[in-house]
C-alpha cells in the first residue's frame, strides 16, 4: 500500500469540506470536554451519596438514547451505540478515579 497523496484538482471542493470538517472536529471535541467536566461533577455527587461509579441501568439507558437520537438525525444507531459504550466506558473509569481519590483522601 502506497502512502502517496493524489494531488487534488486546481478547483476541487476537497480543502473547503475539509476545513467544515475540521471546525466541526474542534467542535466535538470541545463538547466532548464538556461532557468531561460533567462527569467530574458526577463523581462529586457520588462520593457524597455514596453512588458507584457504573450504574447499570444507567448505562443501558443513555446507550438507548444515542440508538434513538442517532436514527432520529439518520445515523446509524449501531455507529452512535459502539461510540457510546466506548465514551462511557472512559469516562465510568475517569469517575472510578475520582472516586478512589477521594476514599483516600
Amino acid at each position: 500500500m502506497s502512502t502517496f497523496d493524489p494531488p487534488l484538482p486546481p478547483d476541487s471542493a476537497m480543502p473547503d469540506l475539509r476545513a467544515r470538517i475540521d471546525a466541526l472536529d474542534a467542535r466535538l471535541i470541545a463538547l466532548l470536554a464538556e461532557r468531561s467536566a460533567l462527569i467530574d461533577e458526577a463523581a462529586s455527587i457520588k462520593a457524597r451519596e455514596s453512588l458507584p461509579a457504573r450504574i447499570h441501568s444507567r448505562v443501558e439507558e443513555v446507550a438507548a438514547n444515542a440508538r434513538r437520537l442517532a436514527a432520529e438525525q439518520g445515523l446509524d444507531p449501531d455507529l452512535a451505540e459502539r461510540l457510546w459504550r466506548v465514551m462511557m466506558e472512559h469516562f465510568i473509569a475517569q469517575e472510578d478515579r475520582l472516586l478512589s481519590d477521594r476514599g483516600r483522601a
